[in-house]
């Protein structure tokens, strides 16, 4: 007798194959493990590949890693360990009993900005170079050296691709396969007011560069995912609004918008590329099969992210981090139960008409 309350299968009719494009933002990339612990549920949805970028490089490294142990329960096993040990990072236990009562990470994120006012933090960073503090650590250190390298790189499981940006010539540099360990990982959530640079040999040169993170320059970076054995239904997880209708007013809102949209930047960029391309296509200036006609979805929640900050970004405390899993879960829910059918079929997302 079947199980009454087992989800029906979305892709009865066969597999669908995605990319996927993970975005940085700190703490925030607890809804992209949301995201993807609901999507790692489908068995008919194939990852080929994935593109991250900070938070996002964290997550595909955990989503690859357990992926290579034991499939989909170990990829989704390995994300929650990867959140478990970021939510230990700080010693934030003191207020930690109240926000745990808290409904919800709006007001989550404003007892997190009472406790720890963004202003103050923000002139810290700013008169105070990580470079001025020799024994700064970076705690992120700990939690990377942790995974399994081996497996991150393995050839079982999705294709992962890592963005950084070269502190020398802003460019970004894409990360992948054997190249991928702590140093990359690390290098591609390098905040430059936080930590200090991450210096990686380039193999092909023999020379050292230094990286910050990955945001400035891809975040993610989409071309890695053109290649032509991929496929062309690329999944965005946005966790940086790409629209704010209200004009920031405060010091903390006007700090907030500057970040999101200096981080958004290259990803706008990417995605007007491919409306450009798509455009060319349909009026036959290019020949079919001659470009990768892209079809782009997103999973985002743009009015939970709105109600945070860059300050949430920078705490990742337990409760915070189950609140924003829970949104993710639910906002792939809704993709899923929207949009599963277009996967192979159509775009969900009419990029043209987002940039005309």
């Amino acid at each position: 007798m079947a199980n009454a309350g087992a989800r029906p299968k979305l892709f009865a009719d066969g597999p669908r194959r995605i990319t996927l494009a993970l975005q940085g933002g700190g703490a925030h990339g607890a809804f992209t493990w949301g995201v993807l612990d609901r999507l790692l549920e489908e068995e008919g949805l194939e990852i080929a590949a994935i593109s991250g970028c900070s938070a996002g490089a964290l997550n595909g490294a955990a989503l690859k890693s357990g992926w290579a142990m034991g499939g989909r329960e170990g990829a989704r096993a390995t994300l929650d360990w990867l959140w478990e040990q970021m939510g230990a990072i700080p010693d934030l236990s003191f207020g930690q009993w109240l926000m745990t009562f808290l409904p919800g990470p709006a007001m989550t994120a404003k007892m997190l900005e009472a406790m720890f006012p963004f202003p103050v933090f923000e002139a810290m960073t700013t008169a105070i170079s990580p470079y001025d503090l020799p024994f700064w650590e970076n705690p992120l250190q700990k939690v990377v050296d942790q995974f399994a390298w081996d497996k991150v790189c393995a050839r079982e499981g999705p294709r992962f691709f890592v963005s950084a940006t070269n502190v020398r010539t802003g460019k970004v540099r894409v990360f992948s396969d054997g190249e991928i360990d702590t140093r990359v990982i690390l290098a591609s959530a390098c905040l430059p007011n936080l930590f200090k640079a991450i210096e990686i040999e380039d193999p092909a040169t023999g020379t050292t560069e230094a990286y910050w993170d990955g945001g400035y320059a891809g975040n993610p970076a989409l071309f890695p995912l053109y290649d032509r054995d991929l496929p062309d239904d690329l999944v965005i997880v946005n966790i940086n609004p790409l629209v704010r209708e209200a004009v920031p007013t405060t010091a903390q809102e006007i700090s907030n918008r500057i970040n999101e949209i200096s981080f958004n930047s290259s990803l706008l960029r990417e995605l007007r590329a491919i409306g450009f391309v798509k455009r060319l296509l349909a009026e036959g200036v290019i020949a079919k099969g001659a470009m990768k006609d892209v079809r782009v979805h997103m999973i985002a929640d743009d009015a939970l992210m709105q109600s945070l900050s860059a300050m949430t970004k920078l705490l990742p405390t337990p409760s915070l981090l189950a609140q924003l899993k829970a949104a993710g879960r639910e906002a792939a829910g809704r993709f899923l139960q929207q949009d599963a059918a277009r996967i192979g079929e159509s775009a969900s997302v009419d990029i043209v008409k987002m940039f005309t």
